[in-house]
């Protein structure tokens, strides 16, 4: 999918990043942004976000990413910054139990100050690191299915489903606020939820199915 890195266009939607500290999410925000990715990175001290432009049903839709930091010490400061947002990736280490454990927290916190439309997505980072692996991909996909959200594993290091990943949340934020300027208000809601990004191939991720109705 093309990107547009003028300011010109049509939609401008916020989108955080969350989760504990260390999980990577600067670096998927690097490697989404920029297509940079670096082993020196460090944690992120309060907030800071980058944008991409992306092109979706004719319309350019410039993604606003918020990276919160994910230390204790952080959380007071941004919470705030939740407001406005339209989209969220709560990301998590696949070598790391205790970051997949937290998750429950992570959500918990961003439904509480965000609207109930909000589209979400759960993300298992270093997806690469295979040998390390401590988080089974059934048990994140088991949860996503029962909390209703997306979920897709990613490796920024091998730039593994990152593109995929953002430009999922932001194409589904898309639909949302369409169907919303229509007036189809309780739609967007029954549409989105319990759904799971089939990751069987890592050059496949567009198939969407139905998590509960029909059934790194």
């Amino acid at each position: 999918m093309a990107s547009y890195t003028d300011d010109n266009y049509d939609y401008l939607y916020k989108v955080v990043l969350i989760g504990d500290s260390g999980v990577g999410k600067s670096n998927l925000l690097s490697r989404f942004s920029k297509n940079e990715f670096s082993l020196d990175s460090k944690s992120t001290i309060g907030v800071e976000f980058a944008t991409r432009s992306i092109r979706i049903d004719g319309k350019v839709i410039k993604g606003q990413i918020w990276d919160t930091a994910g230390q204790e010490r952080y959380r007071a400061i941004t919470s705030a910054y939740y407001r406005g947002t339209v989209g969220a990736l709560i990301v998590y280490d696949v070598t790391r139990p205790v970051t997949f454990e937290n998750v429950e927290r992570w959500l918990k916190e961003l439904r509480d100050h965000t609207d109930q439309n909000i589209v979400i997505m759960l993300v298992g980072n270093k997806a690469d690191l295979s040998h390390l692996r401590s988080v089974p991909t059934d048990d994140a996909k088991a949860y996503s299915e029962r909390e209703n959200i997306f979920f897709m594993e990613t490796s920024a290091l091998e730039s593994l489903n990152v593109e995929k990943a953002f430009t999922e949340v932001l194409t589904q934020i898309y639909r949302v606020m369409s169907r919303k300027a229509l007036g189809i208000a309780a739609e967007p809601t029954s549409v989105l939820k319990g759904q799971t990004i089939n990751i069987g191939d890592k050059d496949d991720v567009s198939a969407v199915k139905k998590a509960k109705c029909c059934a790194r």
